[in-house]
């Protein structure tokens, strides 16, 4: 009974130690590499986990020659050009991880010191106004939606997991609205407040009427976003009344489609291993950009993306109604984004 507690602690510590749903996957996905690698390969990955994880305890000195096994294989293929240097350390990070979690002690200094550097940032670019343009002209009633309010507030992909409508609420001044508040992550340790502009918020809005138009009690508990429906049954049969959450997975896929069916993505050169730009990540660090170049204080962008600004995390105290006025005041600047209120 004592080892099968010790075998159910494994796959579970390792889990509940990530917290996004997109970062668990490809976790999971690495560690299952490393688990095939090292031989173990029989069960489901719960029961890998499991199994990798009492080896791992009761012979460290295994595990750390492996892993060091595992890291000159892939060295080499970064010297052969088949991996970037930088890709390496993601695949030692979740077993990094596991260990972390298992408490299981190894020589980490002496392991990573064969490790090649490589770049702390991916070598990509924004899209430009036009590809955003005619990202948004994909026929698909979510992808105005989801793109603005991306674009308009650098939220991770993982933060859909949490949206609901009752999360997005309008902000008025003198008598119209002019933009929305956004609670990311609402009621989890890492909630914040950010802002979307009037673009994403009357995109967001049309899609939650055409919703309750067909037949959907849209709620402030109804997710944001949702999974598509027969349009030929009768309003409020089918699939209308069930809404199924459109998962971070989902809305990746949907803008991956995007891109594809609009010309902007090609297949890769023989040579080339990375896009120009990246599917969902761009448009965070396209609202950085934008933020930046339209004048807005480069502390109060790093709040709105929910980044740690160092020991100002415990000293800063900028209000919601300054951070609203200084990302107003950006958009209102810029005369490039899709997203400008004035447009």
């Amino acid at each position: 009974m004592e080892n099968e507690l010790e075998l159910e602690n494994s796959y579970d510590s390792f889990i509940f130690a990530i917290r996004s749903p997109v970062t668990r996957e490809k976790y999971l996905g690495r560690l299952t590499y490393f688990m095939s690698y090292v031989g173990i390969t029989k069960g489901n990955i719960e029961n890998r986990c499991n199994i990798f994880g009492e080896k791992c305890k009761t012979d460290p000195k295994w595990l750390a020659n492996n892993i060091m096994r595992y890291l000159h294989f892939h060295r080499q293929r970064v010297e052969q050009r088949k991996i970037s240097a930088s890709t390496l350390s993601n695949y030692i990070k979740p077993i990094k991880l596991f260990c972390e979690q298992l408490e299981i002690s190894l020589p980490w200094k002496r392991i990573m010191r064969g490790m090649p550097k490589g770049r702390r940032y991916a070598n990509d670019r924004v899209p430009t106004i036009e590809e955003i343009q005619r990202i948004v002209e994909y026929p698909d009633r979510r992808i105005k939606a989801i793109v603005f309010t991306i674009a308009s507030s650098g939220i991770r992909l993982g933060a859909w997991s949490y949206l609901k409508w009752g999360h997005v609420s309008p902000i008025e001044k003198d008598g119209e609205i002019v933009a929305a508040r956004l609670r990311v992550y609402a009621e989890e340790e890492d909630e914040y407040v950010t802002f979307i502009s009037l673009e994403a918020w009357n995109e967001l809005s049309k899609w939650i009427k055409y919703r309750q138009d067909s037949g959907e009690v849209v709620t402030s508990d109804s997710w944001l976003m949702r999974n598509l429906w027969d349009v030929t049954t009768p309003k409020g049969a089918g699939f209308v009344s069930a809404p199924l959450q459109l998962k971070p997975d989902g809305i990746k896929r949907l803008m991956e489609r995007a891109i594809w069916a609009q010309g902007l993505r090609k297949k890769l050169a023989p040579n080339k291993k990375r896009h120009e730009f990246q599917v969902n990540h761009s448009y965070r660090k396209w609202f950085k950009t934008r933020c930046e170049m339209s004048g807005m204080k480069p502390i109060n962008t790093e709040i709105l993306m929910n980044h740690s600004v160092g020991i100002s995390d415990s000293y800063y105290r900028a209000t919601e109604q300054e951070l609203l006025e200084d990302y107003r005041h950006a958009l209102l600047c810029d005369t490039h984004t899709t997203f400008c209120a004035k447009h």
